[in-house]
């Protein structure tokens, strides 16, 4: 939970530095500061600590008094979310309309005439709609809490003297912590020992280079030690930070928000920079904003100019700026993104970001590393060969001393060895296994660790004669860079060319049967004990290979084909031999005919990158920042939104480059940090049915903005064609109101609505200019129904119910009848227009007429028949005159079944013509 809200904060530090500077941040407690300027000793002292760490009763007692080691990521405080819920532009325009109202029907009218039924109606519409944003965004805080709380974070620590696993929040100042390559640091810590520790701090820093950590105290030059930067400070590791390379043990100084990162979040207010996602929902916003703008004015002084009363007309224009705005639109987007996030929840895809979703849907090109996602992620040490090519004991003895005495992150490869070793017979000892006997005879020595530009790690040990040796092991490659020699009937001899064509042509046959290749050599007495480094690894005598089998995944090659089909490439981008990585890909339906090398990678710009990229499938040998410039460039050039799943230290800077990183929760810390979606089972499989999730989440937003937008542009049009030719309003100030409130609270169900298997066939990016081309196609079909209705209103309904025409009771200077015509043409239109707009959704949910076989989510089809009920009833209701309605004639329903009937018939065919057009409905 820690390492998310870190991420989090990191997040917000990355997004400031690149829209603001920063304030000025010193940072460093009192503690990071004294275990900075003093020898590790001294802050072992002052923490009342040994380097054994702290007992169990010890640690309980600091949790107590210092709490847990948490970071609040920047939140919102309550004011500034009951603000965000209840301001917006929408807001201010209903507080306009309240105002505007207020004058016009309180303040400005002798008290007997005083009416504030629509100030009152509006005021309620201002707390449902912030009522409900407010209540529903506090839902999904708590509920994407909920799922991030299903990822598992923990770190290695000193308790009574043994290492243990504890959650990163209990650690506490004293502690004594392990870190290792691919370790997220829980706490800020001084360094105790190290061996070759990089740590990348680019998250604090911006320097993407990794720092290298010691143990010495830093030397301040004059007295003032407060002011002591964080790039002095090599002997500490900051929270948030990741190791690259090398261990160290380290003494908690400093946890939650003590730290320096904690002091960060303390400042940070929680803006930052907007998603690409809530980049286009405010690009509709401003769409609709904009066409506001534009008619609210003209229907103003249409109004003004037609009807003579200036205050009515300013009054009636402001309300259809309410009608233009969908009021809920924040609220939908927050439902339909926390509804998606709890869907995909319950197919072990945990959302950490929720504007992620969006990005998971549009997908269309998956890049994945082989190990553990097209693979068992089961590897089995199959066989341990010399250099001639025979089964040789020697080379497991020595893999094992490597494999069990490296102190970094021992992956699979090394498990596996060790495995191997525990159930292999020892020569030297008949009764016990091989890998005991080893563990008995040899200690450490040294240590140099493994990183990707190496490729290899080597480990220096000693047996109980004191003879040290260094063994190294790594890909083949790079291990035949620093061999001299090789090992033939257990002697040295000189690494010949023609023995190394030999070789050569051995590993290549043992990668065409799908082998992984180890490497195995060694040197006795390298030198005197003391410190190793990467320049000890030379002139090693080659001892034979390793070859391991990770066989395919049985539900691969269906989730690759699934994934193809679905619109999204499959890359295999991966830091394994390319033949290895071949005879997988082929196994299981992946084109690999043409591979890209790290190497080849090197030697071409971005442009003839691209061009090679776009239609190659497997890419290998590759460094973490080769795997994240392939990741750019098909962004960025190519135009593809990409997704990057992987576990692994080397796949964290491709995860952060990608549009959606994805990992896993069994992944090292750094990728689950870089991730925005975590898998709690690595599968393909599960990652599909994410991917489907994510486009029906974003399927059921375009519902509601395209039927939304086309509706109230629609309902524009009409009041516009209204305002012309009517003498009077064709819907009150506050009618119009009410029926936009009534229709958004139905389309509140609308992220539980089911969307065609057809839609979520192939990727969805964020399309804004097809929102208005369907509302410029579609909103003119029910402006001609608004249209016939208000012809049918004004030249029968109203003229039979009333007695007269409109011109007789003018000419007749009949007020009341007037009030009465006019009051029930606005009942008619009001009542029409919301069973047409709330139909219409039901219309253009799918490209297919409504059946029982496709048919709305049972909530939206409740929430229909309710809407539809209330404003039907609101006319025969005791509200009815504060409305300002009438009860309708019978006549009317009838006009209302046959107009409603045609508009579906008329809805049906524009909908046709447009997915004719277009290709597509959403």
């Amino acid at each position: 939970m820690l390492m998310l809200k870190i991420a989090t904060v990191l997040e917000a530090i990355s997004k400031r530095r690149r829209t603001a500077r920063p304030a000025a941040h010193t940072g460093l407690s009192k503690n990071t500061i004294f275990a900075a300027t003093h020898s590790a000793e001294d802050a072992l002292v002052l923490l009342d600590a040994t380097a054994d760490g702290l007992t169990a009763e010890h640690a309980a007692e600091r949790l107590d008094a210092a709490g847990p080691n948490t970071i609040e990521a920047p939140t919102k405080t309550l004011a500034r979310r009951i603000a965000d819920a209840f301001i917006d532009p929408f807001a201010g325009i209903l507080a306009a309309l309240a105002l505007v109202s207020l004058y016009i029907d309180v303040l400005a009218v002798p008290e007997p005439q005083r009416d504030p039924s629509t100030v009152i109606v509006i005021g309620i519409m201002l707390l449902v709609s912030g009522g409900m944003k407010f209540i529903q965004e506090a839902r999904s805080g708590n509920a994407a809490e909920a799922l991030k709380d299903l990822v598992s974070n923990t770190c290695c620590a000193l308790r009574d003297g043994e290492r243990i696993e504890i959650p990163f929040d209990e650690l506490v100042p004293g502690d004594v912590i392990r870190l290792s390559a691919g370790d997220m640091v829980p706490a800020d810590a001084r360094i105790i020992t190290t061996r070759d520790l990089f740590v990348i701090e680019s998250a604090l820093t911006g320097e993407s280079e990794a720092v290298e950590k010691t143990t010495a105290a830093v030397v301040i030059e004059g007295a003032d030690s407060s002011a002591l930067p964080l790039s002095a400070c090599k002997n500490i590791v900051f929270t948030g930070t990741s190791v690259q390379n090398g261990t160290a043990m380290a003494l908690v100084v400093a946890t939650g928000s003590d730290t320096y990162l904690g002091g960060i979040a303390k400042m940070l207010n929680g803006r930052g920079e907007k998603s690409a996602f809530d980049r286009g929902v405010s690009s509709v916003s401003m769409l609709l904003v904009r066409l506001m703008l534009v008619m609210a004015p003209a229907v103003f002084a249409i109004n003004a100019a037609t009807k003579g009363n200036v205050i009515d007309a300013l009054l009636f224009a402001t309300s259809v700026a309410v009608g233009i705005t969908p009021q809920m639109l924040p609220v939908i987007v927050t439902t339909s993104l926390s509804q998606g996030a709890k869907d995909l929840a319950r197919r072990q895809v945990i959302v950490k970001e929720l504007a992620a979703i969006q990005n998971l849907g549009a997908m269309d090109v998956l890049c994945c590393d082989k190990t553990g996602t097209l693979t068992e992620d089961r590897i089995v040490l199959e066989r341990y060969l010399n250099t001639d090519g025979n089964e040789d004991a020697r080379v497991l003895r020595h893999a094992f001393l490597n494999s069990f005495f490296q102190t970094g992150l021992k992956n699979l490869i090394d498990l596996a060895v060790i495995d191997r070793a525990d159930v292999t017979p020892s020569a030297a000892a008949p009764d016990s296994m091989l890998g005991q006997s080893l563990r008995d005879r040899y200690t450490k020595v040294d240590e140099v660790p493994f990183d990707f530009s190496r490729r290899r790690l080597s480990v220096v040990v000693a047996d109980a004669q004191g003879k040290t040796q260094m063994v190294t092991k790594g890909a083949a490659e790079e291990m035949l860079e620093i061999c001299s020699f090789v090992e033939v009937d257990g002697a040295a001899q000189p690494l010949t060319e023609d023995k190394l064509a030999q070789i050569r042509q051995q590993v290549t046959g043992l990668n065409a049967e799908g082998l992984r290749v180890i490497a195995v050599a060694q040197k006795t007495n390298p030198r005197c004990v003391g410190e190793f480094g990467i320049a000890d690894e030379c002139d090693m005598v080659l001892m034979g290979f390793l070859a391991f089998l990770d066989p395919p995944k049985a539900s691969a090659a269906g989730a690759v084909a699934t994934l193809e089909a679905k619109g999204v490439a499959v890359k295999v981008l991966t830091g394994d031999n390319d033949r290895v990585a071949a005879t997988v890909c082929e196994q299981i339906g992946i084109d690999a005919s043409n591979v890209l090398l790290g190497s080849e990678i090197d030697a071409l710009d971005d442009a003839e990158l691209a061009e090679r990229t776009e239609n190659t499938h497997l890419f290998a040998k590759l460094s973490p920042l080769q795997k994240a410039r392939l990741v750019r460039v098909m962004r960025e050039l190519l135009g593809h939104t990409v997704g990057f799943m992987g576990d692994g230290i080397n796949d964290a800077a491709a995860m952060r480059a990608s549009d959606c990183g994805i990992s896993v929760d069994s992944a090292v810390d750094i990728a689950k940090e870089s991730a925005d979606i975590i898998l709690l089972q690595k599968d393909l499989g599960v990652l599909e049915r994410g991917i489907i999730e994510g486009r029906r989440t974003y399927g059921n937003l375009l519902k509601y903005l395209k039927t939304t937008v086309s509706s109230n542009f629609g309902n524009v049009l009409s009041v516009t064609v209204a305002s012309l030719f009517l003498p009077f309003l064709p819907m009150s100030a506050l009618q119009l109101v009410l029926l936009s409130l009534v229709y958004e609270i139905v389309c509140i169900a609308l992220p539980w609505d089911t969307v065609d298997d057809a839609w979520t066939a192939r990727p969805r990016a964020w399309d804004a200019a097809s929102i208005k081309g369907f509302m410029l196609e579609l909103g003119p079909v029910s402006s001609l129904f608004d249209i016939v209705t208000f012809a049918a209103l004004f030249f029968v309904v109203c003229p039979a119910a009333v007695g007269a025409s409109w011109s007789e009771l003018a000419a007749a200077g009949d007020v009341a009848g007037m009030a009465t015509f006019a009051a029930l043409f606005q009942s008619g239109w009001f009542v029409e227009s919301m069973w047409s707009q709330t139909l219409v959704i039901h219309m253009l949910r799918s490209p297919r007429l409504p059946s029982p076989r496709d048919h709305a989510a049972p909530a939206l089809c409740v929430l229909t028949v309710l809407g539809l009920a209330l404003v039907t009833w609101l006319p025969a209701s005791p509200v009815a005159d504060a409305l300002g309605l009438m009860t309708l004639p019978a006549s009317f329903f009838a006009l209302l079944i046959g107009i409603v009937s045609a508009y579906i018939a008329l809805t049906q065919l524009a909908k046709h013509r447009y997915i004719t057009r277009h290709g597509e409905l959403l």
